[in-house]
């Protein structure tokens, strides 16, 4: 049976096709590894009874990063901004805000607004990536979109229902 042979022409286009395809897949692999592994931002933390929202760019994007991130980072957050900054019975929330375009001057109900700022730029666009809580028995839970974990004394952690 004989074999069947391109013609020369037909074989340059189809490996320029693949050259491209391959520089192409390569670009794209290269960008969702710099998306993956971009350092977080923590633009500002604000703190106030008990509460504290932490203003951040490039957070994780899968729950367990998110949450991973925290656990990971929590001394570092005490030791540079007070968070979290414990109510007087020892509970406290930490709210993971997207900076997003940044500061905001009108007051509307899709917007946080802190006062310590004495600006017309003190509001933020409400998109919270990450709650942190704790109760008075020290153990942490997590809010995540829809999602809701607990991080059990032995270090587990769980999804709640």
């Amino acid at each position: 049976m004989p074999i069947l042979k391109l013609p020369e022409s037909v074989m340059r286009v189809n490996n320029k096709k693949r050259a491209v395809l391959l520089l192409a897949g390569a670009a794209l692999l290269i960008y969702l590894l710099w998306l993956v592994f971009r350092p977080v931002e923590i633009v500002a933390a604000h703190n106030k009874n008990g509460y504290s929202d932490v203003l951040v760019k490039n957070f994780p994007f899968t729950h367990k990063g998110k949450i991973n991130w925290w656990l990971e980072n929590r001394a570092m957050l005490k030791e540079k901004y007070n968070v979290p900054n414990p109510d007087k019975d020892g509970s406290f929330w930490v709210t993971f805000f997207l900076f997003g375009e940044g500061y905001k001057k009108d007051k509307i109900d899709e917007r946080l607004c802190f006062d310590e700022i004495k600006s017309e730029l003190r509001c933020i666009d409400k998109k919270a990536v990450l709650t942190v809580g704790s109760s008075q028995g020290n153990q942490a839970f997590f809010r995540v979109n829809k999602g809701k974990y607990i991080l059990r004394n032995n270090g587990k952690i769980d999804k709640v229902e």
